[in-house]
């Protein structure tokens, strides 16, 4: 299974799978090819790409095949170019050439940081590691997200939530747009800690386990954590719409740590008064 691949400790496989979905992904009428039915092949061909980035034929497929596995900073560039890659694709491309041997980041969460998370109660906020684990939140957070306190109403790792128990389908009307997010980061942090077995073994078993997780696996994606709004679905509250905001916190080595997610709803709006009111209870 081709999915498995981009996420083990083999750097090559996975630039290369990269490159492949990322290539496949490009229509050739939006970069002045001919299209059309006859093509066998969904995107670009190899050698169209090679030929738009400005390279050999040969070379670009020793770099998919992974027989080439340092290209310089100009062919990243000239291969981001053709691709249309945006900037967090760009800079996953990068990442998984500099291929960073070791272990992931120490991400225990601190007391200061469990107190602040607990002072801003009427604001939802929970806390992810790299692997989409939730391992702090404060009870509006808990409430919102399918009950995070209680371990036997939903697992507490995202990802697993999210393809492998249909009550997320429900918490989360736009579910396809949440699961791509969850995979994109799971890619994210995959090629930034090839060695990181945890992560690896999670990877693996929803690979294994959801049709889903492997299609949009297979599509390539990448997403960095921001922010934005969001859809969910309370069964007291019903639907919410909230505006979020990630806040990185850092690992003592300065790697990527912790990620504090805090959701609000605009002041003034039938989604705020909800929203209270649920804090209330």
């Amino acid at each position: 299974m081709d999915v498995v691949d981009n996420r083990t400790g083999d750097v090559r496989r996975a630039l290369g799978a990269f490159l492949h979905a990322r290539r496949a992904r490009v229509a050739p009428e939006h970069v002045g090819l001919a299209g059309g039915r006859r093509r066998r092949v969904r995107g670009l061909r190899r050698e169209e790409l090679a030929q738009l980035a400005g390279i050999s034929v040969d070379y670009y497929v020793r770099l998919e095949q992974g027989r080439a596995t340092q290209p310089s900073p100009e062919v990243l560039d000239s291969l981001a170019r053709a691709l249309d890659l945006d900037a967090a694709e760009r800079k996953h491309l990068s990442t998984l050439v500099e291929a960073r041997h070791g272990a992931a980041p120490d991400t225990r969460v601190s007391p200061l940081l469990r107190r602040i998370v607990a002072a801003v109660g009427d604001f939802p906020a929970f806390v992810t590691n790299h692997r989409l684990d939730v391992v702090a939140w404060n009870s509006l957070g808990s409430e919102l997200f399918g009950g995070l306190s209680d371990p036997t109403r939903r697992d507490r790792n995202n990802a697993r939530y999210l393809f492998l128990d249909p009550a997320s389908r429900t918490l989360h009307p736009d579910w396809d747009d949440r699961a791509a997010e969850a995979v994109g980061q799971l890619r994210v942090t995959a090629g930034r800690y090839p060695d990181d077995h945890d992560l690896t073994a999670l990877i693996t078993d929803l690979s294994t386990a959801s049709p889903d997780f492997r299609r949009i696996w297979a599509g390539g994606e990448v997403v960095m954590c921001g922010a934005g709004r969001k859809r969910l679905r309370h069964p007291q509250a019903g639907i919410l719409t909230l505006d979020y905001e990630t806040l990185q916190v850092p690992s003592a080595s300065g790697e990527p740590g912790l990620l504090v997610h805090v959701f609000s709803a605009e002041s003034g709006t039938e989604d705020s008064a909800r929203l209270a009111q649920l804090a209330a209870t």
